[in-house]
């Protein structure tokens, strides 16, 4: 990993009127690192997500992103176009529920060939070949690159999405409870996959989960929320065998057994 950082989160803040959703984060996160948010429901790790994927602007405190020409860029202060131009390219987004980050109306070939086009890919068949390509890489059946997804089971919906996301070569990969809702024996599956790819492509991602399990096979940092505040952060497999805050001692030991 290098030593300066892809993002840097300097005194974030985001709130719904009187509720205060997140206060006074800081956060870095560096080449080829994945970091888990994790928090019980409520915590404000999926409204910082937000606000780090240019999704929700927050009230206060700065979201730094170092461009691929080294230079850092504020999202919040950067142009609309600008952070549009950042999804398309350096960014992806996995959402927890791959419909709202699926055209399920075209076809599996169709929606992983539409990120290339948006980031200047022309070619018909240079496109076709590099969407029957991908779906083999996240193991899906190459035959079935002019199905359309609302056909396809929700851990295909998901490994397609990821497919969709990592096509165009994202520097930086949000994900939202990216295994939230699928049935164990999927998520198994799915987060090999996730970790592997991780791995395989040296993606930095920010991975939001309740899951502690999830944390530890994927993240090699963990950011713990509470009430709208980090309260411990640290390597991953320190902050889940050796944790120091009395809220994530409570987190982990109703979860993870001694």
């Amino acid at each position: 990993m290098s030593d300066a950082p892809l993002l840097r989160v300097l005194g974030l803040d985001h709130s719904y009127g009187a509720r205060i959703a997140c206060r006074a984060i800081d956060l870095e996160v560096y080449p080829g690192e994945v970091l888990a948010i994790v928090g019980e429901s409520g915590s404000g790790k999926s409204t910082l997500l937000n606000c780090l994927s240019g999704r929700l602007r927050p009230h206060a405190g700065q979201v730094l992103y170092r461009l691929r020409s080294g230079e850092e860029v504020d999202v919040w202060s950067a142009s609309e176009a600008h952070r549009r131009m950042l999804s398309r390219t350096d960014w992806g987004m996995v959402h927890q529920n791959p419909r709202d980050g699926l055209r399920l109306r075209i076809s599996a070939g169709g929606n992983v060939g539409e990120r290339l086009m948006a980031v200047g890919a022309r070619n018909y068949a240079g496109i076709r070949s590099e969407a029957a390509a991908w779906l083999d890489r996240v193991e899906i059946d190459a035959g079935r690159i002019d199905d359309q997804p609302r056909g396809f089971s929700g851990g295909m919906q998901q490994r397609l999405q990821i497919a969709r996301v990592l096509v165009s070569g994202p520097r930086l990969v949000f994900m939202d409870e990216p295994t939230g809702g699928l049935d164990v024996s999927v998520q198994a599956r799915l987060l090999d996959l996730i970790r592997s790819l991780s791995r395989d492509l040296g993606l930095s991602a920010i991975v939001v989960t309740h899951d502690l399990a999830v944390a530890r096979l994927l993240a090699h940092r963990i950011a713990v929320m509470r009430g709208g505040a980090i309260v411990e952060e640290g390597l991953a497999d320190r902050v889940l065998d050796d944790p120091r805050h009395p809220y994530t001692q409570l987190l982990v030991s109703s979860v993870l057994p001694p």
